[in-house]
Formats: structure tokens, C-alpha cells, sequence
């Protein structure tokens, strides 16, 4: 049987592989898990119920499977706060801040509105490591946790969640934004209502877009996906910078003010550099995944900025974050994390930093990002393919070899297998797009020979 969790929870079309009976199944497997340690003994002795904090963004579906969550955990004898519709991290900050011992969030990012997921984070607001999912995959099914009488948990509504999330971003910034236009666009998503209200409170002028949210217009040709939009007001507008979230505001990519795309490579180069120049970039060392651009390896090596690399995946960018100490990290989707402030990639949190740097310095966002060029970098998905041989194909190996030795220092070649479909996905960098044209064309040809079906 496939894993029933994917890479960033599980997921699927909201009533049809995400139905009502599956959320609340999940929420009873969580809390028979998740309550399990020394924070929840201790709650136990001292006669306290354990407390989780269960949110949502605004798709429509969100709010049936927000109540089969809320009835699973408290009949299993937790207590929930309902959070509402905030973003992804924010729920992650306030399972730490008040100390819970689990929280779930109810998103598919920036999935199409019909979609939907199921987010679990422990203690501290992190995320699960796989075996911790594993666990609650087979309890699916068992017996539940069934208490009676006042071990039975309530669920109250956490009132002051978005005012104690927004106190917490403005904490954060070294400097305010006066002086700088923003354009925000929310994606019609859970950032809608606390990333406005942050950005003017720190002192941007705003003008905001994707902000009406009406449960089934997420991420509908607006938000971090959908950046035409964005980039159009900002040349309208005439402002210095535009700022992008995705669906669940755990992402963060920009435009400069002639309406060219920041990714979260260029952002990471500007935010290591700054953090690097204030004595926050722990140990000069920046975490990335094998998928950011050449041009940024290059950046930091030039800045004395030693570059970590892990899988795709943010939560191995956090793993690698935790195991070093590190400060800053993220992938060139514009997942961005900043440990000292975050558990989790924060959009509005790194949207903010990131004009912040301009207020700071009294640059533009062009100038900024200009201390990275970018390598042209094509990426092919090879279908219909044996990926499980990959490793294994001797005239693959010899093509990757052959066109690594061609490009030698100015260019490289990446080859990754699905982890979820018959699929290859092909990857390469070189100083010329041409050139990188051609190369992945080739070897996307050799990999479709060898590992047709």
C-alpha cells in the first residue's frame, strides 16, 4: 500500500481522498501518538488535559474537515483551540508559543481549491520526522483513546491568535519599512488578513491584491504561483517592490519594480548577506536544497558564505538547520526559514526581512539581488519511465559523465527520480541557455531510452 502521507502531510481532493471519516480517523491516530512524551506526563500528573491548536486557510472544505478534526482530537480527550484561518506558520508559532503539545493545520498550500490536506506538528511547532507519521498511519484503524466524563476535551476558540502572531513578526525586524511601496498580493489565502495588517503596521505603504478570499478563489490566478498579476500592479502602482504568498503564506517570492521575478535563491542571497553583515548568520553558513541555482553557490562563496546542501524538501532544510545550529535556509520555491524567529518556511515573515533590507540599506530590490546572477537552469520531466533503475544505468552515468566534463565548472547536471510516479526529473545548469537547452534535451533522450517501460 502507497504511504498515506507525502511530503508536506496528506493530501488529496477535499470529500472524494480527503473525506470527513479519513480527518477524523487521522486526528484520534495523532492525538493516541502525539500525547505521548514527557511534556504530556507531566500535563497528566498535574491533572491537565493535553491542549492542541487546530487552523486553517480559507477553502471552503477547510471548514468540514476543521470540525471532524476538532471532534477526533477532543474525543479523545484533548483539549483544542481553534486558530481559524491563519497561515501555516503562524499556527507553528503558536503551538510554541503557548506551549501545546501538537497542532494540526488544514491546507494544500498552493493547491487548486478543490484540493485539501491535513498538517500535523509537534511539540515546539515542528514538523513530524517520517517515522513519527509512519506511527500514526498504523494507528488508523486501532483502538482510540476514548475518555468519559471530564476527560472528554473542549474546544474553544483561540481569540487573540492572529493580534499574538502579528506582535511576534514585528518583534523581529531590525528596522521599519518607511519609505518603501509594497505591493502584497495574499493569493486569496490564509495570509489575507495578518500579512496587510503587519506590513502597514511596520510602516510600508501598501497596496494589496489577492486579499478576498470567498473559499474557493485560493491561489486562482493570484499569489506566488501566479506572479502576471502581481507584477502588472507594481508597474501600475509605481512601487518599489512586490511581495508574494502562497495559499497557506509559508512561501515568500518578489518583484522588483520593473516587475522582474526575486526567487527565493535571490532572496536567501540577500538575507544571508544581511544577516552576515549584523552578526546573525550563524556560523556564515547558508542551508539549501541541490536544486537552487549554481549562481547562488557562487554568490556565497564569494561573500565567504559556506552553503549546506540537502534534499528537496523543506523539512530536510530544517533538519539540516536544527543538526548545524544554522540561521537561515529555505529552497528557490521561496520557502524560506529563519531559525531564530520560526519553526517553519514563513512567507510573511521573510516578505517583511526582506523590505526591511531595503529600508535598511536604501537600495532597490534590483540592486540587492543583483550580487547573485543567475545560471539558466532547465529542468525536464522524463514520464513513463523505470526510475527505480536509475542508479544503476551505466550509459546514463556515462552521458551525465561526458556532459559534466563538457560544462566543467560553469554548469552542472542533477538527475532525480520521483518519489511518487514512474518519472525522472532531468536538471541543467550552465552559463548559456543554449547550451543548457541542449544538454538536458540529450540526456532526457538517453534517460527515456534506457528507462522506457
Amino acid at each position: 500500500m502507497p504511504r498515506l502521507f507525502g511530503t508536506d502531510g496528506v493530501r488529496g481532493l477535499a470529500n472524494r481522498e480527503l473525506t470527513a471519516d479519513l480527518a477524523l480517523g487521522l486526528s484520534q491516530a495523532a492525538a493516541a501518538v502525539l500525547t505521548q512524551g514527557r511534556h504530556a506526563d507531566e500535563n497528566r500528573a498535574a491533572g491537565r488535559r493535553p491542549v492542541a491548536v487546530v487552523a486553517r486557510d480559507p477553502r471552503v472544505s477547510g471548514e468540514f474537515l476543521t470540525a471532524a478534526v476538532s471532534a477526533g482530537l477532543a474525543s479523545s480527550g484533548v483539549d483544542v483551540l481553534d486558530a481559524g484561518v491563519i497561515p501555516t506558520p503562524a499556527a507553528a508559532f503558536l503551538i510554541d508559543s503557548i506551549k501545546a503539545d501538537f497542532g494540526v493545520m488544514i491546507s494544500a498550500s498552493h493547491n487548486p481549491a478543490p484540493d485539501n490536506g491535513i498538517k500535523f506538528f509537534s511539540f515546539g511547532g515542528t514538523k513530524l520526522p517520517d517515522e513519527v507519521e509512519d506511527r500514526i498511519e498504523s494507528y488508523l484503524g486501532k483502538q482510540k483513546l476514548a475518555p468519559v466524563g471530564d476527560g472528554v476535551g473542549r474546544i474553544r476558540r483561540f481569540a487573540d491568535a492572529e493580534d499574538r502572531y502579528v506582535v511576534h513578526l514585528l518583534g523581529t525586524l531590525p528596522n521599519r519599512l518607511d519609505g518603501i511601496k509594497v505591493v502584497l498580493d495574499c493569493a486569496h489565502g490564509a495570509a489575507a488578513g495578518v500579512s496587510p495588517e503587519t506590513f502597514k503596521d511596520a510602516g510600508a505603504e501598501l497596496v494589496v491584491i489577492g486579499a478576498d478570499p470567498d473559499g474557493v478563489n485560493i491561489n486562482d490566478g493570484v499569489g506566488s504561483t501566479h506572479l502576471d498579476k502581481l507584477q502588472a500592479a507594481v508597474l501600475e502602482h509605481g512601487a518599489d517592490v512586490g511581495i508574494a504568498h502562497d495559499g497557506d503564506a509559508d512561501r515568500c517570492l518578489a518583484v522588483d519594480a520593473d516587475g522582474n521575478i526575486v526567487d527565493g535563491d535571490m532572496i536567501m542571497a540577500i538575507l544571508a548577506l544581511s544577516m552576515k553583515e549584523r552578526g546573525k548568520l550563524t556560523d556564515d553558513t547558508l542551508v539549501v536544497t541541490v536544486m537552487s541555482n549554481l549562481g547562488l553557490k557562487r554568490a556565497m562563496a564569494e561573500h565567504g558564505i559556506d552553503v549546506v546542501e540537502t534534499r528537496v524538501g523543506d523539512r530536510y532544510v530544517l533538519e539540516a538547520l536544527g543538526a548545524g545550529g544554522f540561521a537561515l535556509g529555505g529552497e528557490q520555491s521561496g520557502h524560506v526559514i529563519m531559525s531564530e524567529y520560526a519553526t517553519t518556511g514563513d512567507g510573511v515573515l521573510t516578505g517583511l526581512h526582506l523590505v526591511a533590507e531595503m529600508a535598511r540599506t536604501g537600495k532597490s530590490l534590483a540592486e540587492l539581488a543583483s550580487a547573485m546572477t543567475v545560471y539558466p537552469q532547465v529542468l525536464v520531466n522524463v514520464r513513463g519511465v523505470d526510475h527505480h533503475s536509475l542508479g544503476g544505468n551505466e550509459r546514463i552515468a556515462a552521458a551525465v559523465a561526458e556532459i559534466e566534463a563538457e560544462l566543467g565548472d560553469s554548469g552542472r547536471v542533477l538527475l532525480r527520480p520521483s518519489g511518487t510516479e514512474p518519472m525522472v526529473r532531468v536538471m541543467v545548469e550552465a552559463s548559456d541557455q543554449t547550451e543548457a537547452d541542449r544538454h538536458a534535451a540529450t540526456l532526457a533522450e538517453v534517460v527515456k531510452t534506457e528507462l522506457a517501460l
